[in-house]
């Protein structure tokens, strides 16, 4: 790890292009501690690549990595983690809808000992502005049910805008394929474990430019397996990754 290094914000990206400079823009402007960038893409010939190497000439903070694991979000987002230099990892989206002023109070909840810090947007105080309202009400139901019925620290589970513990991670293993479905993850293995989850309120806003990679009707079941897996009694680290093992090994 690297020293005086407080964060390591990992973007996954899809031939956002010049799309993604403008969050980048905002990335910069709102994060005052000291942190690096990674924008993780699957091949060398996306076309966010060029744009991020571009604008790494005049930020040495941004660092563009290619993801070997696997295609999808899900991957890009475990290889960029696997690959911060940081304790504390902040996965932030491509697409701007993610406000970054939370970044900085995210990143301190962290270092006060949550093991997953996440950015709501199902609090008071916090918004979501557009997006499908299917979507949204599948979203905001899970979220708030889970915390109702398993106190599981946040009411805002399924967003991937949250802050983890990095030694956390590496305890429990991300076991999630497809999609965005690692923050719904991390949150259930947390609350098995019983460890402290934070939340601060978000205002998420819709993209206004490209088109959202997310794929509801095939990512639904895979939400549901962890949604499901928050609900068990407390269990240890390696009886967590033995669970999970067999949950996507049956």
């Amino acid at each position: 790890m690297t020293e005086g290094l407080r964060a390591s914000i990992v973007i996954p990206a899809y031939n956002e292009g010049e799309d993604i400079v403008a969050g980048l823009d905002r990335i910069f402007e709102a994060v005052h501690l000291d942190a690096e960038v990674l924008v993780v893409v699957d091949t060398t010939s996306d076309t966010t690549a060029p744009v991020v190497h571009r604008y790494a000439e005049k930020e040495p903070r941004l660092k563009l990595l290619v993801n070997d694991y696997g295609r999808g979000p899900a991957y890009a987002i475990r290889y960029g983690i696997d690959h911060a230099a940081s304790e504390t990892v902040v996965v932030t989206m491509a697409d701007g809808c993610d406000d970054p002023r939370q970044i900085d109070d995210l990143v301190r909840l962290v270092e006060r000992g949550v093991v997953v810090a996440a950015a709501s947007r199902y609090m008071p105080g916090g918004q979501q502005v557009g997006g499908p309202r299917f979507k949204t009400f599948l979203s905001k139901t899970a979220g708030l049910t889970l915390e109702a019925f398993t106190n599981a620290g946040t009411r805002d589970a399924t967003n991937s805008f949250k802050a983890y513990s990095a030694a956390f991670v590496r305890e429990v293993g991300i076991h999630s394929k497809d999609g965005f479905e690692i923050g719904l993850e991390l949150t259930a293995k947390a609350r098995r474990l019983r460890l402290p989850v934070a939340e601060i309120p978000t205002i998420w806003l819709d993209r206004t430019f490209g088109e959202s990679n997310f794929k509801l009707a095939k990512w639904i079941p895979k939400y549901l397996r962890w949604y499901r897996f928050a609900f068990g009694p407390q269990v240890d680290a390696a009886q967590v990754r033995a669970l999970a093992d067999k949950l996507h090994n049956p």
